[in-house]
């Protein structure tokens, strides 16, 4: 009897998590998941409370996270090309572990500063580029292409789980323990991703030959050209680069005005911004039965018009039964951007040419995660400007329409997005299902 075969059945409660692989996979990136999500909230406390830093140093402290991207997000693309995936997977949790681990030691025994928080902040956001790009580009080597949906939004929905469990204890534990036992947890889940790593089985298929004659110049252009041109790429690079924007615009003003023009409290604030990790988790369950039931390109576009909209609540918040709004939209939002992120990276892995998929993932995520700080800024603009509630009904109406990029491409004329580079997708049916 096939068990393998048997395992993979979609009937299957446990799906792809039967796949040893996969599993460790899973496993190592979930628990490093959870170390991220609390060092989000442990490292500007380690400024605050053991540094005594000021405002602008924070802020200084969480855009060196992501600047790793704009400087060599597309170089990194070129060079994860050209080698194996896991054994750079594996050196870079061993990388940011040690790092990490360093805070928590310098902090012991009385020398920490802020330089040193800035540099762990920046060379670990070099070691995720890094990281991100290749697990991106390894997934394909765990998981057969059919199984890439499936696999794709399991890692997504404990990705968002993980960001639930990780904020809502890292000030638990920096209350129990100190500032810096956060940075060390997180110190210790890289290790067990590495482990996991280690562990896994399956054989990485050789990259391909590299061109000896081509330059990085020239490596890095061949990624953006096929962005570029590439009618499904193309508009969803654009969607999640707007979209990123807007999220980042109004969650740069949302904590300021639920606490001052709503009237809330700091705990409730935290139940209300929560909502939009839980919707995340169903938006991640939801993404492989929805694409299986209508699609992938319609059901991904129709979700996204459906949830979107719902971000026009959140500016209606009011004390007592209004807060409701602010929940349910941050919930609807959550839940479509969850979908979409596991849609899109199913179809970058099964579309791209596994040659250009580094470069690609390279590309489209640096593209995306350039209008982060972007958004950030406008956002306290706006609201130094305008107000706090003006603010927030711009930038939740550019979240609530920016879905309009994907309704304007190729993706609305089809039932299903292409299974690779050159091959002809499925048209929508004339007539909607019964």
């Amino acid at each position: 009897m096939d068990t393998t075969n048997d395992s993979r059945r979609p009937g299957r409660r446990l799906g792809v998590l039967r796949q040893r692989d996969f599993r460790l996979l899973w496993l190592g990136e979930t628990t490093s998941g959870l170390g991220a999500s609390i060092t989000t909230v442990a490292l500007p406390l380690v400024a605050v409370v053991e540094l005594r830093a000021d405002t602008l140093a924070v802020g200084l402290l969480t855009a060196a996270v992501w600047l790793p991207w704009l400087v060599i997000g597309l170089p990194a693309g070129a060079w994860v090309d050209r080698v194996r995936r896991r054994p750079l997977l594996i050196a870079c949790d061993v990388v940011s572990a040690a790092l990490y681990a360093s805070v928590p030691v310098a902090a012991w025994f009385d020398v920490l500063t802020l330089a040193q928080l800035l540099v762990v902040a920046v060379m670990c956001g070099v070691s995720a580029v890094f990281f991100d790009t290749a697990y991106h580009a390894y997934i394909p080597a765990v998981l057969d292409e059919r199984d890439l949906l499936e696999g794709n939004a399991k890692l997504q929905g404990s990705e968002a789980a993980t960001r639930v469990v990780g904020r809502g204890t890292a000030g638990l534990i920096a209350q129990a323990f100190g500032a810096v036992a956060g940075l060390l947890i997180d110190a210790l889940t890289f290790v067990v991703s590495a482990v996991c790593l280690l562990m896994i089985r399956g054989r990485e298929p050789a990259p391909s030959a590299p061109d000896t004659t081509a330059t990085l110049r020239r490596r890095i252009g061949e990624g953006l050209r096929f962005v570029r041109h590439d009618p499904y790429l193309r508009p969803m690079v654009t969607y999640g680069a707007v979209l990123n924007m807007a999220l980042m615009g109004y969650q740069a003003v949302q904590i300021v005005f639920l606490v001052r023009t709503v009237g809330v409290s700091e705990a409730t604030v935290g139940a209300l911004i929560m909502a939009g990790s839980i919707g995340g988790i169903l938006g991640a369950l939801l993404a492989t039965a929805i694409g299986r039931r209508f699609g992938s390109a319609r059901g991904m576009l129709v979700l996204q018009a459906v949830t979107s909209p719902f971000a026009l609540l959140m500016p209606l918040a009011t004390p007592g039964a209004g807060l409701l709004l602010f929940a349910v939209g941050a919930f609807m939002v959550g839940t479509g951007v969850a979908m979409c992120n596991v849609v899109v990276g199913s179809f970058r892995q099964r579309y791209c040419p596994p040659e250009l998929l580094g470069r690609v993932v390279a590309t489209t995520m640096m593209l995306n995660h350039s209008t982060i700080p972007l958004g950030s800024l406008l956002g306290g603009l706006l609201g130094d400007a305008l107000g706090l509630r003006p603010t927030m009904w711009i930038m939740t109406g550019a979240v609530a329409s920016c879905w309009l990029i994907l309704a304007l491409g190729p993706m609305r004329r089809r039932c299903d997005l292409p299974p690779a580079y050159g091959a002809e997708p499925v048209p929508v049916p004339e007539r909607p299902l019964g």
